[in-house]
Order: C-alpha cells, then sequence, then structure tokens
C-alpha cells in the first residue's frame, strides 16, 4: 500500500494517492471523476467564491464534472475543450498545450458552435488542479480567440506556486512533494 496526503477540501475529508511525477518530485493525485459528493460540495463552494459569468470553460478531462456541476447550479451553460477532434465536431480550432501531468505538447480543441458562443460572454475557466499554470493558459488563448471576457479562474486544488497566484480562485493549496 503506497502513501497518501490527507486534506479536507470542501468539508469532505479525502487521502490522496501520492503518485511519481519523475524523479525528483511527486504529486497528490486528486481525481473528482465518479466522486459525486467532492464534486457537489466544492462547485457550491467555488461558486459563493466566483464572479458573475455566462458560461463555464474546461478542459477535458478531469475537470468537466465540475465544470458541469458549477452550470448545473448557476449559469446553467458550459463547454469542454477537447483533447482531439471527434466526427460530429464543426471546424474544429485548436492551442498547443503541455501540462505537469503529461509528457508530451497536447492541443485542445473547440468547435464552431461551441466557439460562436464564446463572443461577448462572461466566461469563467474552471479546472480541478492549478499547477503550472499551462492548461489555464491554453484555455484563456481559445476563448480570447473569440471575444470571450474571461471574468475568473477557478480550481478546487492549487500546487506549488499556483497557491501564490493572485489570479485564480482555489479553495485548498496542495504541495508538491520533492525527493
Amino acid at each position: 500500500m503506497g502513501e497518501y496526503y490527507k486534506m479536507t477540501i470542501a468539508g469532505c475529508e479525502r487521502e490522496l494517492p501520492i503518485c511519481p511525477i519523475s524523479d525528483t518530485l511527486d504529486i497528490a493525485g486528486f481525481v473528482m471523476l465518479g466522486d459525486v459528493e467532492i464534486t457537489e460540495k466544492t462547485a457550491a463552494a467555488l461558486l459563493e467564491k466566483c464572479p458573475e459569468h455566462d458560461v463555464v470553460v474546461t478542459a477535458e478531462t478531469k475537470g468537466i464534472p465540475l465544470c458541469y456541476e458549477m452550470a448545473r447550479q448557476g449559469c446553467r451553460r458550459y463547454i469542454v475543450a477537447r483533447k482531439s477532434v471527434k466526427a460530429y465536431m464543426r471546424n474544429p480550432i485548436h492551442v498547443e498545450v503541455k501540462s505537469i501531468t503529461t509528457d508530451h505538447v497536447q492541443k485542445l480543441y473547440l468547435a464552431e458552435d461551441d466557439y460562436k458562443g464564446l463572443n461577448g460572454k462572461r466566461v469563467l475557466i474552471v479546472d480541478d488542479v492549478i499547477s503550472t499554470g499551462e492548461s489555464l493558459a491554453a484555455m484563456e488563448d481559445l476563448v480570447r480567440q473569440f471575444g470571450g471576457n474571461i471574468v475568473g479562474r477557478a480550481c478546487v486544488l492549487a500546487e506549488g506556486d499556483a497557491k501564490d497566484r493572485d489570479d485564480i480562485i482555489y479553495l485548498e493549496p496542495l504541495p508538491l512533494f520533492f525527493k
């Protein structure tokens, strides 16, 4: 049995598994997928802290439950930037992103039906964890390309130095574990 980092998030106690990222760094793995209680409670807690918005935007995959639940409890509209082009996506546009949890550059795509709906809208960008900010920056690029007005950036956990940023809203800091 491996090591865990115990923490309380929006009133929910969780034990996050410690996962190796490199020879010098481990992270505590936070996964909302399948955890309805933490999804509902973190969405409500973040909405209390976030500015008014018309649409919530995230990147697939791990931010989707949070994005959906924040939209369900709040503005009623959300958009997911996809990691690959699907057959039903008309005229997709992409940006490139490098994340701490992936070992290669990824692309994030929005379909025409989604990006047309961003123009002039107040956009709240959300994710489960913000660490390096690379995924966040890519989502910001996509939103701005199509005239969206970014009114906030929110996440459940701010990992490492992200906790010191003054441009994100988060519920709890999450340490990095250096070896």
